[in-house]
């Protein structure tokens, strides 16, 4: 483990049983996560990307001892929390707080912003009683709220709104590390780039190491360092931000590029795009060899018979695949840029 990395994930593995029958027996397994291994130094944001299902979210949950891992090792700080009791997380628990994608559902409506915000900092003691106001108070400020909100009700305020005050909330803790899960997929695009900007704003001035899940990949390229691409429980590549959008190496990382549509109407109209055949296999039923060979347009018969592992495939960049190779795109779809209004 470096000195720097906050976060390490090392061989994940999450299984959920199935179980039928009047007896509940357990009768297989959904691998909804199969050997994920990353690092987060400190400071940095990582970006995790795939179709809805591929584990994302599992992984998140994991990494949050949500979800118990079922094999693997998740060290934040050096502490092995796969190892810890549910007493012996408590402290964790407030170091690592999560923004959710949903922030009607994530907040409790019969609370104000003020009363949300106060219970984490009441429960854990964070300040005296008397400063808890003034704390509140400065949570607003620093999420771009005017304080007059501490007495509005979550169905009182817009979705972008209320998405500050979920991020406020995982600030009262002071955090090292949070998780966004699809943290502005809920919200109109114009109000997505002002939350993103925030986000971005609130790292480099509180020096945050973001966990960020999510789907669209202009956002992930905006906010992150690095990007793992996943697919159906397993990371297909990573590399850095730029060098993964700029050159993809795997077939799946080109073809999740190759279906964002180009803003240029003459471009998109001229672009021939091949679209992936077939459906996502059952995680309960995974493929032999590589999981996405069935839907690969590349595929020989070694990718039929071996399941290959993460492999360097130039500086900075691993890929599971036995034909990875970084490749030139005309990328004008997807660009790293200040996301404005």
């Amino acid at each position: 483990m470096t000195a720097r990395a906050l976060l390490e994930v090392d061989g994940l593995h999450v299984r959920f049983p199935m179980r039928s029958g009047l007896m509940q027996r357990v009768t297989g397994a959904v691998h909804a996560v199969s050997g994920v291994d990353f690092t987060i130094p400190r400071g940095e944001a990582y970006g995790l990307v795939g179709e809805s299902g591929c584990g994302k979210t599992t992984v998140a949950r994991a990494v949050l001892q949500l979800v118990r891992p079922s094999a693997g090792t998740i060290r934040f700080d050096g502490a092995d929390l796969t190892a810890m009791s549910a007493r012996e997380l408590a402290p964790f628990r407030r170091r690592v707080q999560a923004i959710f994608q949903d922030p009607f559902s994530s907040l409790n409506p019969r609370m104000t912003a003020g009363d949300i915000l106060a219970e984490p900092i009441r429960v854990h003691r964070l300040v005296p009683q008397p400063e808890i106001a003034e704390r509140v108070g400065h949570l607003l400020d620093l999420c771009g709220l005017p304080r007059r909100f501490v007495e509005l009700y979550p169905h009182e305020m817009s979705g972008g709104q209320r998405q500050r005050v979920g991020i406020a909330r995982a600030l009262a803790m002071e955090p090292d590390l949070i998780v966004c899960d699809e943290a502005v997929s809920a919200l109109d695009v114009s109000v997505q780039a002002q939350i993103i900007n925030l986000l971005a704003d609130l790292r480099r001035e509180l020096g945050l190491t973001y966990l960020f899940i999510g789907h669209d990949l202009s956002v992930v390229r905006h906010l992150c360092d690095q990007v793992a691409v996943m697919y159906l429980g397993r990371i297909m590549e990573r590399a850095e931000s730029e060098p993964l959008f700029a050159t993809p190496a795997h077939p799946y990382t080109r073809a999740l590029l190759d279906a964002v549509p180009d803003p240029d109407p003459e471009h998109e109209a001229g672009r021939e795009v091949e679209p992936l055949q077939g459906e996502v296999p059952s995680p309960s039923a995974p493929p032999p060899g590589c999981v996405f060979h069935p839907r690969c347009p590349v595929a020989i018969d070694r990718c039929r018979q071996e399941e290959p592992a993460l492999a360097s495939v130039g500086s900075r960049r691993e890929a599971a695949c036995w034909l990875a190779e970084p490749k030139p795109r005309r990328d004008t779809s997807i660009k790293k840029q200040e996301v404005s209004l």
